[in-house]
């Protein structure tokens, strides 16, 4: 993990690897997450608020900035607004359940897009590395038939029409469609979506789904189809 004191140093020299840069009042989880990205050749830098934040952006020059929703001293929004005025480094915005007026007001300032808080390398892995190719638009939009999800812009629409999804339902209908033709298990989603592997019950991740459903107008669930006793499957329509 890259230390402040040591941040100066990195800018100027020619990269091999991608660095991200991450402000997060939970110390514990940015060193949880800086370990297990560093093993995927990432170089990681920490921040506690956005003043240091900010001091590290200007001294580090991330490839790629992910701010926590609950950033103290400068706020999450208001650190957008700031790396965006300086720099064209993207950030994405960490969330979690009840951060729904967040997510407006830092997209509406200029980030990237939104994700899930606690935070997971499968999902985190392709931004960064997309970020130091200049691959900006790599595994941005996913559709399946008439459903189109926007990863970045944390949007979906359903026939052109905008569907407004909780960030829980967003992240499931994320997976799924990541997964479209196959079975994911009940433990996968919870794995996943609620990033924990403790067990849940059944009837918490089906009411997700239903909700999930009538939201994209799955009324007779031929899109998100229920395998019983395993789990669901989000299946691609076929051309007639």
């Amino acid at each position: 993990m890259i230390q402040p004191q040591t941040a100066a140093a990195v800018d100027g020299e020619t990269r091999t690897a991608p660095v991200l840069l991450v402000a997060d009042p939970d110390t514990a989880l940015v060193e949880r997450l800086a370990a297990a990205l560093e093993r995927e050749g990432v170089e990681v830098a920490g921040a506690a608020d956005g003043a240091q934040a900010l001091i590290q952006a200007g001294a580090l020059r991330p490839d790629l900035v992910l701010v926590s929703a609950t950033l103290p001293v400068i706020g999450a929004v208001d650190f957008v607004r700031a790396v965006r005025l300086s720099r064209a480094v993207p950030v994405l915005l960490g969330v979690g359940e009840g951060d729904a007026e967040q997510v407006v007001q830092a997209l509406a300032a200029g980030a990237a897009a939104c994700v899930a808080r606690p935070y997971r390398v499968p999902e985190l892995l392709p931004m960064v590395q997309a970020a130091f190719t200049g691959d900006a638009g790599a595994r941005r939009l996913l559709v399946v038939g008439a459903v189109e999800l926007d990863v970045h812009a944390y949007q979906v629409r359903v026939l052109g029409r905008g569907v407004h999804l909780p960030l829980r339902e967003f992240e499931l209908l994320h997976y799924l469609m990541r997964n479209a033709d196959r079975t994911v298990t009940r433990e996968q989603i919870m794995r996943h979506v609620w990033n924990s592997t403790e067990s849940t019950s059944t009837n918490t991740i089906a009411v997700h789904v239903k909700r999930l459903r009538a939201r994209l107008g799955d009324n007779d669930d031929q899109l998100i189809q229920t395998v019983r006793g395993v789990g669901y499957r989000l299946v691609t329509p076929q051309a007639e």
